[in-house]
């Protein structure tokens, strides 16, 4: 189960269709829909504000949302959030995608369909057309989005919803064993050495 915990009376909620990682941590007021998946390491901090995670919507490694008092920071249905991503009192419009490394600044709305390039810095108040590519620090708008493109985008998004499932049913705690090459000039027959780590199984 991963790190959840309540503050000043506020209690993450979880869809039970939803795979949260082990070693994510949720806050306070945050609520995760059905079909998410939201990886190792992320951190939603509903301390402050609100942290919404719609239907079908992924969360990557290492992601930080959180927003100002008062503020929600929303992702909505299908929404993909790749590695690395910061997101601050914003919200990523249905069937986006977020590249990795982002950092999405108070007020900016990404509108439906639309992308932010890898390590784009979107300025607060910002707003990302419907179907168009944001990139660059600070984030522009660079085109307008072709079907093949948001096609891909989709497929990779229904990759994370299976995942989710995946991880639900076959993702549980275990030993990793690690064999360490013999010297030269130890026997063929002599014992490996082994070394015991924590790791987490997927079948």
């Amino acid at each position: 189960m991963a790190q959840i915990y309540s503050f000043e009376g506020k209690v993450p909620a979880v869809h039970p269709t939803a795979f949260v990682h082990p070693d994510a941590v949720l806050i306070g007021s945050v609520e995760v829909g059905s079909g998410c998946y939201v990886g190792p390491l992320a951190s939603l901090r509903g301390d402050f504000g609100h942290i919404e995670l719609r239907a079908g919507s992924n969360i990557q490694d290492g992601c930080v949302l959180h927003c100002f008092p008062g503020a929600d920071t929303v992702v909505e249905e299908d929404g993909h959030v790749g590695h690395g991503s910061v997101l601050h009192g914003c919200r990523v419009g249905r069937d986006s995608l977020i590249g990795m490394r982002s950092v999405l600044m108070d007020g900016v709305v990404v509108g439906r369909q639309a992308f932010v390039g890898a390590a784009a810095f979107v300025k607060s108040g910002f707003h990302v057309p419907e179907r168009h590519l944001v990139a660059g620090t600070p984030a522009k708008v660079v085109r307008e989005l072709t079907a093949e493109e948001i096609a891909w985008k989709g497929n990779g998004t229904r990759q994370y919803q299976k995942l989710a499932q995946r991880c639900i049913a076959g993702l549980h705690p275990a030993p990793a064993v690690t064999e360490r090459a013999a010297p030269e000039d130890t026997a063929d027959d002599a014992e490996p050495e082994h070394v015991t780590l924590h790791a987490y199984r997927a079948r």
